[in-house]
């Protein structure tokens, strides 16, 4: 790899290789000491091709769920059998691996804009900016990048826009499945709620078990199969169907709700 090669996006790809393998450093032990993460589905991982792959999952905290995947996806593809035993894995990371994420959240610190160089390809949210409701158009630009993402190899979506679980999945998914016809892997986590704080930057609670259960490409009939066919499609693959709310313990609901009833004081005080 020459010393200054870049990928489509203008990264250099020696520098991005060195962030990822100094951040996966960092937070190895947040993943394997600190809190134990229970992987399953790196058979999946191996066995997909090298680009137009679109990974779909729920989220739980900004950057702990996708920091987790570059670690579960890497050891994958380096034989590891479910486990990100031995660090050695992320010395040759996979380089054309990016996940989605809104642009105002990647530009707030020197951290973020960091985090953004290993992989982020940053979207304008239509639906929310700065703590407000909006209602803004697409931009072409994004869905393009997305795109170029996709050519160039796996993309990581988190389409419910938001942190908070069984909330409605955004329906521009849907359309860049349409357009772009990536396989698509559905995740499912859980546990990095009660680990960590919601940026996933602090450890809030440490011995939880979080889990990565990486399922089977969907089938996807591109031409045929309507826009809300696919949303609900994958609201049952990453476990966010509203019916799922029927079989949650009422135990943990509360907890969810007592959670949020928290961070939304913290953030008006």
């Amino acid at each position: 790899m020459g010393l200054f090669k870049k990928n489509p996006f203008g990264h250099i790809l020696f520098l991005k290789k060195w962030l990822i393998r100094i951040l996966a450093v960092v937070t190895h032990q947040r993943y394997k000491r600190f809190n134990k993460l229970e992987i399953e589905g790196s058979d999946v991982i191996r066995n997909l091709p090298s680009e137009n792959v679109l990974f779909v999952s729920n989220h739980q905290t900004y950057f702990a769920d996708v920091v987790a995947m570059f670690h579960v996806f890497n050891a994958s593809l380096k034989g590891r059998d479910d486990s990100i035993k031995g660090l050695g894995y992320i010395w040759n990371p996979k380089l054309n691996m990016y996940y989605i994420a809104a642009a105002e959240t990647m530009k707030k610190s020197l951290l973020t804009k960091i985090l953004a160089y290993a992989g982020s390809i940053s979207v304008e949210r239509t639906w929310r900016s700065e703590g407000k409701d909006i209602n803004r158009k697409v931009k072409f630009s994004d869905i393009s990048n997305i795109g170029k993402a996709l050519e160039d190899g796996w993309v990581i979506t988190f389409p419910q826009g938001t942190t908070t679980p069984w909330k409605p999945l955004r329906k521009g998914t849907s359309h860049i499945i349409k357009k772009y016809k990536p396989v698509v892997v559905p995740v499912v986590i859980d546990g990095f709620r009660r680990s960590f704080d919601k940026k996933g930057l602090r450890i809030k609670k440490k011995g939880i078990l979080q889990s990565m259960v990486i399922k089977e490409p969907l089938e996807i009939d591109y031409e045929n199969e309507s826009f809300e066919s696919i949303i609900e499609k994958l609201e049952y693959a990453i476990e966010q169907h509203p019916s799922f709310l029927k079989v949650i313990p009422e135990k943990e609901l509360l907890a969810y709700e007592e959670e949020n009833k928290a961070r939304r004081y913290s953030s008006k005080s």
